[in-house]
């Protein structure tokens, strides 16, 4: 099969790989009907992340089952499906808890590589999702939203505490970011605050429900946030970058007693203790438990509520991968969705 590997920084590749097999009696191997590219994949690309090369790419996909384990009893061959970036098996008390991406048997996905034309998902029971129906290429953007963006700026949301009477605050215009207003919109927020200083991203932050656009950042970006909100702050506010000026701002745009749910990535982020500790924010966030929302969101997807796949901007062939991830690099696109 093909599929995209990262041999070094800016050094991306599609090349033969070996066809996936079952090798554990939970796994199942799904033929991906599309994946894409996601931020957190900039990180290697740029050489932030290091990489030891050649590795495969990828965490997001829809597909169909094409083989199951022995143990499989709740996925079937032929079923259209859904997963996470994380295999879980969604039984260990921390997924019943609600926290599948820190399961006690999590695998990465990213250790596998989706940007591929087929893929083993360990632990399908507990990580694939099944689409009612038979979903067409028209909804494949969408699905593939669910997959992790959707998720996770729905997890950035809940963590938040998002919830109607709120003002929100959404650091981040990327994919991740752009969704968590559209989740904000969906859990009854009343004002939806995004900062972004990009003319398209800044409309599709309105159209998902942003009532006010900031422009300014670091001090000057939380001042006008102050200014919006009577000199208050946000009662939530949504981190979805992952460096230390995205969370400083996150933190000093909220209100005593607000919270602020962050997802992005961490890279290099410290936080001053004392600051901390008389900002008298709540703070949670992590590695989003997308399996724990997939369910209502395919739904949601599925009778036309939500259309989060309009954060793809740009679709690609697998075979175009390396022209996807300088795209993004360069920030002539939000999100790209490669076809399979």
């Amino acid at each position: 099969m093909r599929g995209v590997m990262l041999y070094a920084p800016g050094d991306v590749r599609v090349e033969d790989r070996t066809d996936p097999v079952i090798t554990e009696p939970t796994d199942a191997v799904i033929r991906i009907a599309a994946t894409c590219i996601c931020g957190s994949d900039l990180w290697p690309y740029r050489g932030v992340e290091q990489v030891e090369g050649p590795a495969p790419m990828g965490h997001e996909y829809i597909g169909v089952v094409e083989e199951i384990g022995p143990d499989v009893r709740n996925i079937a061959v032929g079923d259209f499906v859904v997963g996470s970036f994380f295999a879980s098996d969604n039984t260990c008390e921390i997924c019943r808890a609600g926290y599948q991406s820190r399961c006690v048997h999590s695998v990465p996905i990213g250790s596998i590589g989706t940007q591929a034309e087929r893929a083993r998902i360990p632990l399908a029971d507990g990580t694939l999702v099944p689409v009612p129906g038979a979903p067409g290429p028209a909804q494949y953007p969408a699905l593939l939203a669910a997959s992790d963006v959707l998720g996770t700026g729905w997890f950035a949301a809940v963590a938040a505490e998002v919830a109607p009477g709120k003002t929100v605050v959404v650091v981040g215009d990327g994919a991740v970011g752009l969704l968590a207003v559209l989740a904000a919109k969906q859990l009854g927020a009343d004002r939806i605050i995004a900062m972004s200083r990009h003319a398209d991203r800044q409309a599709l932050a309105r159209r998902f429900g942003a009532t006010d656009i900031v422009e300014e950042r670091g001090k000057a970006g939380v001042a006008k946030i102050k200014e919006l909100t009577g000199g208050l702050g946000a009662h939530s506010t949504i981190e979805a970058v992952g460096t230390q000026e995205s969370m400083m701002q996150a933190i000093r745009a909220t209100r005593p007693g607000g919270h602020v749910g962050y997802v992005g990535v961490a890279h290099d982020v410290q936080l001053d203790g004392m600051q901390l500790f008389f900002s008298s924010v709540h703070l949670h966030g992590g590695p989003a438990p997308v399996r724990r929302f997939l369910p209502e969101l395919i739904d949601l997807i599925v009778r036309g509520d939500i259309d989060p796949g309009e954060v793809f901007d740009l679709t690609l062939p697998l075979e175009q991968a390396a022209e996807g991830y300088r795209a993004m690099d360069e920030r002539r696109a939000i999100k790209v969705l490669l076809t399979v």
